[in-house]
């Protein structure tokens, strides 16, 4: 039980002070595992105190539209976690009567809750043995035991699940849990981590055999993907036309501007592009190009460009989704980061 101990007693001198970590609410804490989940403390927590208040319980939460959800979630990114919440808030309604389940095995079974989500908050809430396993703990326990196995291969989520399991505090299960995401997060962090103060060094594989910038091995990511959207302004005096994008793909069930996507950059000098876009808006319209930007996400790079259109007629036909709104309604509707920040920047100023 060394190793258990000394992270332990390093997490008990050395821990943040999060909200999450003072209750055993299900749902509270819930709530900040999910929104954490691919953001750092730093950029989740202002979320986690809004929708907190916002909805301070399951029952409120479910209650909820998902524009709402949307709404409040947005710049958070991975928006298919905020749709999956409500789902999930409507299921506890449904199958537990509005009371969040604290055990693994009804955790499991709902829907955006995943192996590590449900041992966390079984953990948390209701002190129950499962061993947490996010990507802290799995560069902690590489670098400590030297395992190569890549950490998104089969083979290597089976060969970890079962050392963290075996490792697991069984006299206070949350509290190694917590201490060891911790540790990975604060202490042996994936770049420039603080091994001349860790209190496992002497020990520690990796620092040892000089792996430390090897550990943990990692299975080349997918290729990433090239996208070029153009999007389309159109303003009937304090309306613009906005388009609810409903297909499975980024931004789904979010608001934005009638586009067309390209295969590459679009020009006005593009007589390919122009009959296109006369398709969508006439063929007496004229486009103006107002902004380019460039946008990164995980697997993807969009370039977007940003053209203001007049003599336009919509062939509703085609932009099937796209409807007129106010500005301050559209204000009101979740929308990509992109679009705030274009609206910002260009109609602002």
């Amino acid at each position: 039980m060394a190793f258990q101990q000394e992270i332990i007693n390093w997490y008990l001198s050395n821990k943040r002070s999060l909200p999450w970590r003072d209750t055993q609410d299900a749902y509270i804490i819930w709530l900040s595992e999910i929104i954490l989940q691919q953001t750092r403390v730093e950029q989740g927590m202002p979320y986690f105190n809004r929708f907190l208040e916002a909805y301070p319980t399951v029952l409120d939460f479910a209650a909820a539209t998902e524009t709402e959800i949307l709404k409040l979630w947005q710049g958070l990114g991975y928006y298919s976690r905020g749709r999956n919440m409500l789902f999930t808030a409507r299921q506890i309604m449904e199958l537990h009567d509005g009371v969040f389940p604290v055990r693994y095995s009804d955790l499991i079974r709902l829907k955006g809750i995943g192996e590590y989500t449900a041992a966390a908050i079984s953990s948390f809430s209701s002190g129950e043995a499962k061993a947490v396993l996010d990507g802290n703990v799995f560069r902690v326990l590489s670098r400590y035991f030297g395992i190569d196995t890549p950490i998104n291969s089969t083979g290597g989520k089976k060969q970890f699940s079962e050392l963290a399991q075996s490792l697991i505090h069984l006299e206070d299960p949350a509290l190694y849990n917590q201490a060891i995401m911790e540790f990975g997060a604060l202490q042996c962090k994936p770049k420039s981590p603080d091994c001349p103060s860790c209190p496992l060094q002497v020990s520690c594989y990796a620092k040892n055999n000089n792996l430390i910038s090897v550990l943990p091995v990692k299975l080349r990511k997918l290729t990433v993907k090239t996208r070029h959207i153009n999007y389309f302004i159109c303003r009937d005096g304090d309306n613009i036309l906005v388009n609810k994008r409903i297909y499975q793909d980024i931004w789904q069930h979010l608001f934005d501007f009638p586009n067309i996507e390209t295969t590459e950059a679009a020009s006005v000098n593009d007589e390919q592009f122009i009959n296109k876009v006369k398709q969508n808006f006439g063929k007496n319209v004229t486009i103006l190009p107002l902004m380019e930007v460039k946008h990164l996400l995980t697997h993807q790079i969009i370039y977007v460009q940003f053209f203001a259109l007049n003599n336009y007629i919509i062939n509703f036909n085609i932009n099937a989704e796209a409807k007129w709104v106010s500005w301050a309604d559209f204000d009101q509707l979740p929308q990509p980061t992109i679009l705030t920040k274009f609206i910002n920047n260009y109609f602002n100023e």
